[in-house]
């Protein structure tokens, strides 16, 4: 029986395991942490995304550089796969009203304790607390709680992720062992991502206050959403959709009233203000909160007298930071196993049987079931060439 060793065991590594094992080929999961599935469960903590309900084209391109190569991975297993998948989990699904489809218990624990259930019936074994070291043709070095020691398999996926949170077990470290295998990297980049900002002590009564309904740009990157003031900085999906604009290097600008043009913004600051203060005014003609307005005299104080002005400030207020927040407290990262280096079933060029999925291949995309549906459909795609490497036949 031929032994499939997956390295990771996060969305991508299971999903793997899952097509590989159904395929009969007997497997076994490796993971550096004591739990599986370390990142699946943050980030369902804020509400499992599992996907997307939108045309498959639509979401598919906002896969940007990536997508020519992902489009027929994603194509095989996209949004509506991705449902299926979770509701023969026995986990009952609803799409909010942004499009986004979550399970209706809203955390990932009932789906991650039904995956391993399933992969247990499966016999799929796993062994926790086992860092990967070292990597020598057919058998693998990693450091367990009883010393070093080597695992040798017919064939091998990596799922170790990305270069952000490695206190949940993608940590990059992975990097260095690849490159000295002759595998193309590029570079790790935060993604999804807040920015730092130092403030002024008059923004600390607005902290968790967030900033609905505006506009945000960054180089090519735009966003409509909203943006959470934080001790840190800024945060929230406005925030993460732009990020990549801000590692680029482009300035980044926030339109607090993007459904006013800015000859009604000046038409309603021209109204009689009497003994109004300004801040008053504002609040009043265009229902501007105290915070925005903090905003306001955060990053442009004094504000300019001339109504016309003023207008053009509130559609096009420069923001003021330090630059991204660390990539280790990123959402995703970019960067990591290039597309040149793997074939169309994902398997490194310069190493037959070994294969790669999730976020340690090279792309990005936008938080709200990208990230998810994507590490999913790679796991598939992986686990699929390596059954077929094999000589197994994966199911349909």
């Amino acid at each position: 029986m031929k032994h499939a060793l997956i390295i990771g065991g996060g969305p991508a590594g299971l999903m793997a395991a899952e097509e590989l094992a159904r395929a009969g080929a007997r497997v076994t999961i490796a993971e550096g942490k004591p739990s599986l599935g370390r990142k699946f469960l943050m980030a369902g903590k804020s509400g499992l995304n599992l996907t997307k309900d939108e045309p498959l084209e639509q979401f598919c391109s906002k896969y940007m550089e990536a997508q020519n190569w992902l489009i027929p991975i994603v194509q095989e297993f996209g949004p509506e796969e991705v449902k299926s998948f979770t509701t023969g989990l026995n986990q009952t699904v609803f799409i909010g009203s942004s499009g986004r489809l979550f399970p209706e218990a809203m955390k990932a624990s009932p789906m991650l304790r039904a995956w391993l259930s399933r992969l247990a019936s499966l016999d799929v074994k796993y062994r926790t607390k086992c860092q990967w070291k070292n990597w020598d043709d057919d058998s693998f070095t990693f450091e367990t709680e009883q010393g070093e020691e080597t695992i040798k398999a017919d064939v091998v996926v990596f799922a170790l992720g990305g270069a952000s949170w490695a206190r949940l077990g993608s940590d990059g470290s992975w990097a260095d062992l690849f490159t000295a295998r002759g595998v193309e990297l590029a570079p790790f980049g935060a993604a999804n991502v807040g920015l730092t900002i130092t403030w002024s002590s008059h923004l600390a009564p607005f902290y968790g206050l967030p900033i609905k309904a505006i506009s945000l740009r960054s180089g090519s990157f735009s966003s409509r959403g909203e943006a959470i003031i934080s001790s840190r900085g800024l945060e929230g999906s406005g925030i993460y959709s732009i990020s990549r604009g801000v590692r680029e290097g482009h300035s980044l600008s926030i339109d607090l009233r993007p459904d006013w043009s800015v000859e009604r913004i000046q038409t309603a600051l021209d109204r009689p203000r009497g003994r109004s203060s300004l801040s008053n005014h504002l609040r009043r003609v265009l229902k501007m909160k105290k915070h925005e307005m903090a905003l306001l005299n955060e990053w442009a104080r004094p504000l300019p007298d001339n109504t016309l002005d003023l207008a053009g400030l509130i559609k096009n207020l420069h923001v003021q930071h330090d630059g991204l927040q660390p990539m280790d407290g990123a959402i995703s990262t970019s960067g990591g196993v290039m597309q040149t280096a793997v074939d169309e079933n994902l398997m490194l060029r310069k190493h037959p049987g070994a294969f790669c999925a999730g976020e340690m291949l090279d792309w990005e995309a936008p938080t709200g079931g990208y990230l998810l549906t994507a590490c999913l459909a790679t796991g598939r795609t992986a686990g699929r060439g390596a059954a077929k490497y094999l000589g197994l036949n994966p199911t349909p």
